[in-house]
């Protein structure tokens, strides 16, 4: 699997925001990737060392339409922090 089809998006919400400064980023992931491929595509992509990850599945949400109604499909959540002496995600310091 590519790198770039491990990471499929930055997750940017108001509690991720509050991680930039101490080097933790919040990403949508695919859902059949484990820690450690998720750790060597965010080293790939982004050229920093990782310390830790952390991963949850995110149950889908109950969306109705009219009388019709059905989930959302469930997607994985990785939160990444960074190692001390590694340089921050340019991406995510411009939003800060």
């Amino acid at each position: 699997m590519n790198s770039y089809d491990i990471i499929i998006r930055p997750v940017l919400t108001e509690k991720s925001y509050s991680g930039i400064p101490a080097k933790i980023y919040t990403f949508e992931v695919a859902k059949c990737a484990n820690k450690v491929q998720i750790k060597h595509a965010v080293e790939e992509i982004f050229n920093v060392k990782v310390e830790n990850v952390t991963t949850v599945t995110v149950k889908g949400k109950l969306k109705r339409q009219g009388r019709g109604q059905g989930y959302k499909p469930d997607w994985k959540k990785a939160t990444v922090r960074l190692t001390a002496d590694s340089k921050a995600i340019e991406f995510f310091e411009s939003l800060s």
